[in-house]
């Protein structure tokens, strides 16, 4: 009697893409907490709920996903803790690509550009502030009500098909649409697409920005797995989604941020002619094997060595008296902390610029949250930097602290220290 090969015994949901059994595992990361759910003191000996963060892909689409273990409304909806103004040299992308777009199209008074999962207006605040109408998509409340203060319209809803009629009976038609890092963040991935292709402009154009699953693999960025990410995007899977809804990939863009990142410029199908761009990249991730289990195989082993090599470099600093301090305290710094099993006996406390976070506690792991100034205060030996995307714009805020001579380190592809400029 033959048997079936484990990883094709259990049950498994449908793609959400394309609806086909997902069975294949690319890494699995055990239990972790949401992570962005920052705890107060009080809440510190009740119980947290862990969900699995065990990434597959589907063999018949190619598109590397999370089961939804939570719902998007819960994750998202009321007060959420990430503020993208809080990193400068995210605010200063955001203003490049506003300049690019308002030139390459024409933009002006009588244009309207409309972001779907715009925050606190960090994005769209360059758009205004050329005169150009703009409307924010926002579904935490907490986040848009910040956009609104920065004088950025935004309406507190989750975007999909039902949301893009409501605003086209309203009479809203943008010329350009903007999704930033958050096509991974939806689980119905099908419905959300839908509704660029209602909403958008007969020759508008939608730019989606979303970490590149062949920078996440050869990176060993698996701190970018969370459960906020449902999806881990190449442009064969996204150029698939898009398609299943009438929109056509017309030109794609490599950029450096989270580690590097695709932005896809998409339109209505036949509208606009694809650059070169589009193939090229295509064929490179198709020489890659991203159409093929082989990237998958691989790629647990190299977390696994990436954790003990991380762990080898605190527990040898520890047992050195050194003390180690965290700058940082962003979503993939929560499943690192947690996967490798890192609480304060090896991070005394973490810090962050962001306020909402001061005087809570990561989850999970438990470590303090405190304002920057703590550095100072306290003198780390090493400090771990959690937001290693940001490692130039942070050594750079961290100059001072060669004064006391501490080091300075990233946890991926595997620990390593940083200079600073």
């Amino acid at each position: 009697m033959t048997t079936a090969p484990a990883h094709l015994t259990a049950t498994h949901p449908p793609c959400r893409s394309c609806q086909a059994p997902v069975s294949r595992t690319v890494v699995d990361l055990g239990m972790s907490p949401l992570c962005e759910t920052f705890l107060l003191p009080e809440e510190l000996n009740r119980m947290e709920p862990f969900y699995p963060l065990h990434v597959r892909v589907c063999d018949r689409c190619h598109l590397v996903q999370l089961e939804e273990y939570v719902s998007g409304e819960e994750i998202f909806g009321g007060e959420y803790a990430y503020f993208s103004s809080y990193s400068d040299s995210w605010v200063a992308h955001a203003k490049r690509y506003a300049d690019d777009r308002i030139a390459a199209m024409g933009l002006g008074p009588g244009s309207l550009v409309v972001e779907v999962a715009s925050n606190d207006g960090y994005l769209l605040q360059h758009f205004a502030a050329a005169g150009i109408p703009v409307l924010g998509i926002e579904p935490a409340e907490n986040v848009a009500e910040a956009a609104r203060a920065r004088g950025v319209p935004t309406e507190n809803a989750f975007f999909g098909r039902g949301t893009a009629e409501r605003l086209r009976a309203e009479g809203h038609r943008p010329d350009l649409m903007a999704a930033n890092n958050v096509l991974a963040h939806v689980p119905d991935i099908s419905d959300f697409v839908a509704g660029f292709a209602v909403l958008l402009a007969d020759r508008g154009i939608v730019t989606f920005e979303f970490p590149h699953l062949m920078r996440l693999i050869e990176g060993v960025q698996y701190d970018t797995i969370y459960h906020e990410h449902f999806s881990y995007l190449s442009l064969l899977a996204v150029r698939t989604v898009l398609a299943a809804h009438g929109l056509q990939v017309v030109d794609v863009e490599e950029l450096p941020t989270h580690g590097g990142s695709l932005r896809v410029h998409a339109g209505h199908e036949g509208v606009h002619a694809p650059t070169p761009r589009v193939a090229d990249m295509l064929e490179r991730e198709l020489a890659a094997g991203y159409d093929t289990p082989a990237p998958y195989e691989r790629f647990a082993a190299t977390v696994e060595a990436s954790k003990r090599a991380l762990l080898r470099y605190l527990i040898d600093a520890r047992e050195r008296g050194l003390h180690v301090a965290a700058y940082g305290a962003p979503g993939k710094g929560n499943t690192l902390l947690n996967y490798c099993g890192i609480r304060t006996d090896l991070v005394d406390y973490a810090v962050d610029r962001n306020p909402y976070k001061h005087g809570r506690f990561t989850p999970g792991t438990h470590i303090p949250i405190h304002p920057p100034e703590r550095l100072a205060e306290t003198r780390p030996d090493v400090i771990l930097i959690l937001p290693w995307n940001l490692r130039d714009e942070i050594a750079a805020q961290l100059a001072y602290t060669a004064e006391w001579g501490a080091r300075l380190i990233v946890p991926v592809p595997v620990v390593q220290e940083v200079t600073r400029p």
